[in-house]
């Protein structure tokens, strides 16, 4: 019942008016087929087959008029009157269809759209937590699943309205007898409880299953060339059987349950009105004419309620998905960094002094007494460059995922020109921000396209100026189309040092405060990681420049190294300061990989 009414107040929110119209639309094709049904009396009576006698029935006073009226013109009219009810009966139901449509495919886009929102604007600790593939799970299958539970809830209304005209229209013609059926109604609802908890259990399953799905697709598609270079072919082909005959079983339990269920009820259903004809005609004495009428109402009737029960299995196998959507949502609003209305008119900073970091510690789990970083102590001078070092795993990333704002300090501050980094200021301080990852991304579009997305309205002298500056320009020339190139599902058809060396490219255009680099050399031969240098160096003193640098070859010329061990900061100077400190961590790794070159 919470899911009906959620489902309810979601949909009044997102319609409004629309649903209350479609509601009397409904309710006005009820009353309509309801006339219709009273009709067919005057109808048979006039045809003189049949003499059905309604002198002393609830509605003789309805077709009183009709008496007056001569036979071949009484019945014309009425005939009339039926084609006009059915036309507008159809119409009617047309439009409700058209309008359901509307209401349940733009819901279902609210959902997407207010889903994928959250997402975007929640923090950076809410990607950590959460896997990709849930997240994409999130926007594709259980949004899909949810919406169809919308479909269902719109069937339940339309036919539980149309279930209480129907027996109205019939305590109207015979309380008693209504009343009978009505009681083996509710006996078969009760009996058919035990299906709507079993299409929940159903649903909750085929959620986890999808979710498991998704999650390993993506992992194999994103891992294929460790899969083929390794010949994993064979143990990947087992999972993939395994889970798809386990998703098949699934939708097959689905269809025996639905049908089960159906049977029960017509079964039931058949029984329950052979025992109220036997009853009404033995014990109530009931009129031909009264008799006639609520068999046809509730032969009608009951494929409706058949509907309803139908409707809600159906409802209770989409909570599931529904209930994790709503889940995923509020998670991802707790988590929301800023507002997105307030993003499209706050200015970039311009930063004049530089970062700092005051006495910061961050962990990413609080439960666990252990912390990433520990009492940071920090200076970084604008239209400087600063290196940040040590091995793998001392907090390197975390500090610029700090530093960028993506993560907030448990403890102390990072100071900004002399304001600390808050909500208020993040979206103006991101904006000054321009990010160059160890792993580039790039889009399947062209050249111009990828550039694009971070400064729409540059100009091609703009474009190539930024090339020029990430030693990119020359082999973005010789592309077959030049700037209209297209590079591949992330840029698959450049090499690893063009991709890096575009999407720092992409990073300049910006035109940025803060330029960050994440080990972007790490993985380039010795040939593009000079061009990568000298790009970067070609900056220097235009813009304050943050390094994690892998290979200290690539740091010579930073103002300011930093070294970090365990999540401290054990050693802060220049290049040359810190290699003469023998013995120090510095030192080490420089003689390290000195040797490892020679």
């Amino acid at each position: 019942m919470r899911a009906m009414l959620y489902f309810y107040k979601k949909i009044h929110n997102y319609a409004g008016k629309v649903l209350y119209i479609n509601m009397l639309s409904m309710i006005i094709i009820g009353l309509l087929d309801g006339i219709g049904l009273l009709l067919l009396i005057p109808m048979i009576t006039m045809t003189g087959f049949v003499n059905l006698d309604i002198s002393g029935t609830s509605f003789a006073g309805v077709f009183e008029f009709l008496q007056k009226i001569p036979e071949t013109i009484g019945l014309s009219g009425i005939l009339v009157i039926y084609v006009l009810i059915v036309v507008a009966h159809n119409y009617l139901e047309r439009q409700i269809s058209i309008r359901n449509a509307i209401i349940q495919h733009g819901f279902f886009r609210h959902l997407r759209v207010k889903t994928y929102d959250a997402f975007l604007h929640a923090n950076w600790n809410f990607f950590i937590k959460n896997r990709k593939s849930d997240l994409i799970n999130f926007m594709t299958a259980e949004i899909a699943r949810a919406s169809a539970g919308t479909n269902s809830f719109l069937q339940f209304i339309s036919s539980l309205i149309f279930t209480v005209i129907q027996i109205g229209l019939a305590l109207w013609l015979s309380p008693t007898i209504t009343g009978f059926v009505l009681l083996s109604g509710v006996f078969l609802v009760l009996m058919n409880r035990k299906f709507l908890k079993w299409s929940m259990e159903l649903g909750k399953r085929n959620y986890d299953l999808g979710r498991s799905y998704l999650a390993g697709i993506t992992d194999q598609i994103n891992g294929i060339k460790d899969i083929k270079s390794n010949t994993l072919e064979n143990s990947r082909m087992d999972w993939y059987q395994s889970i798809t005959e386990r998703m098949q079983n699934e939708q097959i339990q689905y269809t025996k349950l639905k049908t089960k269920s159906q049977m029960y009820y017509k079964i039931a259903s058949a029984a329950l009105i052979a025992s109220f004809i036997f009853i009404a005609v033995n014990m109530f004495n009931a009129q031909v004419t009264q008799l006639m009428l609520i068999i046809v109402i509730f032969s009608r009737l009951w494929p409706r309620v058949a509907g309803i029960q139908g409707a809600l299995e159906q409802l209770a196998s989409t909570i599931p998905a529904f209930h994790a959507v709503i889940g995923i949502q509020t998670e991802s609003q707790e988590a929301r960094e800023f507002s997105s209305s307030k993003e499209s008119s706050v200015e970039p900073m311009t930063i004049m002094e530089g970062l700092e970091c005051k006495g910061v510690y961050f962990r990413y789990n609080t439960d666990q007494p252990v912390y990433a970083l520990r009492n940071i102590n920090l200076q970084i001078s604008a239209n400087q460059m600063t290196a940040v070092v040590g091995k793998s795993g001392v907090g390197k990333s975390t500090l610029i995922d700090l530093l960028m704002g993506l993560n907030q300090p448990e403890y102390g501050e990072i100071i900004v020109d002399g304001k600390p980094l808050s909500k208020e200021n993040l979206v103006s301080f991101r904006k000054a921000v321009s990010y160059v990852p160890q792993d580039p991304f790039l889009f399947n579009a062209s050249v111009r396209e990828n550039l694009l997305l971070v400064h729409p309205d540059a100009s091609e002298e703009e474009l190539w100026e930024a090339l020029e500056f990430s030693s990119a320009a020359e082999f973005v020339q010789k592309l077959p189309d030049g700037l209209d190139s297209v590079i591949g599902d992330r840029g698959i058809k450049l090499s690893g040092g063009e991709r890096q060396r575009l999407v720092l490219a992409r990073a300049i255009l910006r035109k940025p405060s803060i330029l960050v680099l994440d080990e972007a050399t790490s993985a380039l031969d010795s040939e593009n990681e000079t061009k990568i240098q000298q790009a970067i160096e070609n900056l220097k003193g235009k813009m304050t420049i943050i390094v994690i640098a892998h290979r200290l070859s690539t740091i010579r010329k930073a103002d300011q190294v930093v070294v970090l061990h365990e999540g401290e900061i054990i050693q802060k100077g220049g290049f040359s300061q810190l290699t003469e400190e023998k013995k120090s961590l510095f030192s080490n790794l420089v003689k390290n990989q000195l040797e490892v070159m020679s």
